[in-house]
C-alpha cells in the first residue's frame, strides 16, 4: 500500500472482478538483477499508454494464475516460459478502474531474454534495474485528477525510469516485491 494512490479507489463489495495474472520476471544482466516493464500501446481499451508488468486475463478457467502469467509474458514480450522458474506469488491487488482481480507472479531467468515486442499491445520494453527500484529517492509524487466521478484531486506516488512514470497496480507491486527482499 506505500505506493498506492492517494484516495486509493477500491471496487465495491459487489462488483464481480475477472482474474487476471501478471508476470514480475527478474533476470540477471550486467551484473545487476533487472526486471522488464511494458509501455502498453496506447490505443488500447484500458490503461492504454500506461507502463505495467507483462500480463492479463486468463484465457480458461482451467488455467492456472502460473500459467496465465507466464503465456502473457510470452505473448507480450516474447518470453520463453520453460526458461523461467516461478518462484511465488504476491498479494492480489484489485483494480476498480479495470474490474480485475491482479495476481502478480514472481518469477525468475538465469539469462536476460531475447524480447521480442508485440505490437501495437506493447509500444515499448522498459528495463529496470532492481537496485533502481530499492534506492531512497525512487519514490517522486504528484498530483492528478481521478479519471472516475468523482474527479477529485489524488496524490499518486511513482517511480520514474527512463521518461515513464511507474504508478498503480504496478508500483504498488514492485513496492511489495522490494519490501520483501532483504536489505
Amino acid at each position: 500500500m506505500r505506493l498506492a494512490p492517494q484516495p486509493r479507489t477500491w471496487p465495491a463489495p459487489d462488483d464481480p472482478l475477472r482474474p487476471a495474472a501478471a508476470l514480475l520476471l527478474i533476470y540477471p544482466y550486467d551484473n545487476e538483477w533487472w526486471v522488464p516493464l511494458t509501455v502498453r500501446g496506447a490505443d488500447l481499451r484500458q490503461h492504454g499508454g500506461q507502463v505495467s508488468l507483462p500480463g492479463g486475463r486468463l484465457d480458461h478457467a482451467e488455467e492456472s494464475i502460473e500459467q496465465a502469467a507466464l503465456r502473457e509474458a510470452n505473448e507480450e514480450i516474447g518470453v520463453n516460459v520453460s526458461d523461467v522458474e516461478i518462484l511465488g506469488r504476491l498479494t492480489p491487488l484489485p483494480i476498480a478502474v479495470s474490474g480485475h482481480l491482479l495476481s502478480p507472479v514472481v518469477g525468475a531467468a538465469t539469462d536476460r531474454p531475447a524480447f521480442v515486442l508485440a505490437a501495437p499491445e506493447v509500444e515499448r520494453l522498459i528495463e529496470v534495474p532492481v537496485t533502481h527500484l530499492r534506492r531512497p529517492d525512487a519514490v517522486a509524487w504528484e498530483e492528478r485528477l481521478k479519471t472516475r466521478p468523482p474527479h477529485d484531486v489524488m496524490r499518486v506516488p511513482y517511480f520514474e525510469f527512463e521518461g515513464a512514470r511507474v504508478w498503480g497496480a504496478t508500483a504498488m507491486v514492485l513496492a511489495e516485491f522490494i519490501a520483501l527482499l532483504s536489505p
